[in-house]
């Protein structure tokens, strides 16, 4: 039935399904937030067959947010998709963006998202007006965690049309107060029209690039930056993209200058007996020997 009201819409499902990050299982856990986007993932990964867990975070910054959870699992049942839901409390401090980000990501504990190459084009331009270095520009990796990337937003949003599901709406989505919100409504608009074409397949594209070149240097650690070289350690063994800002604390911590640091999403990361260890709620992660260490420029 899906599938035929994609094709009444345009789309085609098997197209969609090929463009999705080809190394998913046959289980998969996805963070629904309600929103046309993660509703549209969640359904065209259970129209491909797949076992599929919603997973919905309640942040509490939003009068009547508690209810929201019980309205998605309504709407997703009938597709065979059940929703568990998770409340998190964000912390104190600037950037509420940035914090509830980090208290979701904590929450998700790896599922999916629904990130499309729109959110990837954004992801970009912010990190570029942060002043991010190669790794900044590589943005988000495609992946388990990013399986959505080569899709644009429109699609997935159409995927939750044609299932004809009840979708929310964040307000903080419009709120010109969020950097990420005036990137999608302003910037990127002026730029399209600037260019004359749509940009985000281009952007895109530099963060592929982007990412390709990082690898490469992070193969080559005697030639390598040893913060470039540590933030991609950090990412294999825990998913992070670090800033500059972390990765110069690495660095520090890693050559004993600095005791230890807080990586987003809570990981410690600190000197034990000439190891640098990542810990998470008191479990460690992984371990990097003195060996490894010794190489770094």
């Amino acid at each position: 039935m899906l599938e035929r009201r994609l094709l009444d819409h345009g789309l085609d499902l098997d197209a969609l399904e090929a463009r999705l990050w080809d190394g998913l299982g046959e289980s998969v856990r996805v963070g629904v937030s309600g929103g046309a986007d993660s509703m549209g993932l969640a359904l065209l990964l259970a129209s491909s067959g797949r076992r599929v867990l919603g997973v919905h975070v309640d942040h509490g910054l939003r009068p009547g947010a508690a209810a929201e959870g019980a309205q998605i699992a309504r709407a997703l049942w009938p597709f065979g998709i059940a929703l568990v839901e998770r409340r998190v409390q964000v912390a104190h401090g600037p950037n509420l963006e940035a914090r509830a980000r980090d208290a979701r990501r904590l929450a998700l504990a790896g599922a999916a998202t629904a990130h499309t190459m729109d959110d990837q084009a954004e992801t970009l331009l912010l990190n570029l007006l942060r002043g991010a270095g190669l790794v900044g520009l590589a943005a988000m990796e495609p992946g388990p965690h990013h399986p959505a990337l080569e899709l644009r937003r429109h699609e997935l949003r159409a995927v939750a049309l044609a299932a004809g599901v009840v979708v929310l709406e964040d307000p903080m989505n419009r709120d010109p107060r969020f950097r990420r919100v005036r990137v999608r409504a302003e910037l990127l608009p002026l730029a399209n029209e600037i260019a004359e074409r749509d940009i985000v397949p281009l952007l895109a594209r530099t963060a592929e690039h982007a990412r390709e070149a990082a690898a490469v240097l992070a193969e080559l650690p005697p030639l390598a930056p040893g913060s470039l070289w540590l933030a991609a350690w950090v990412q294999r063994v825990s998913g992070l993209r670090l800033s500059t800002r972390h990765r110069r604390a690495l660095v520090a911590v890693a050559r004993g200058e600095q005791p230890a640091h807080v990586l987003p999403g809570g990981i410690l990361v600190r000197r034990v007996g000439g190891n640098l260890v990542l810990s998470s709620k008191g479990q460690e992660v992984a371990r990097l020997g003195p060996e490894s260490l010794r190489r770094q420029p």
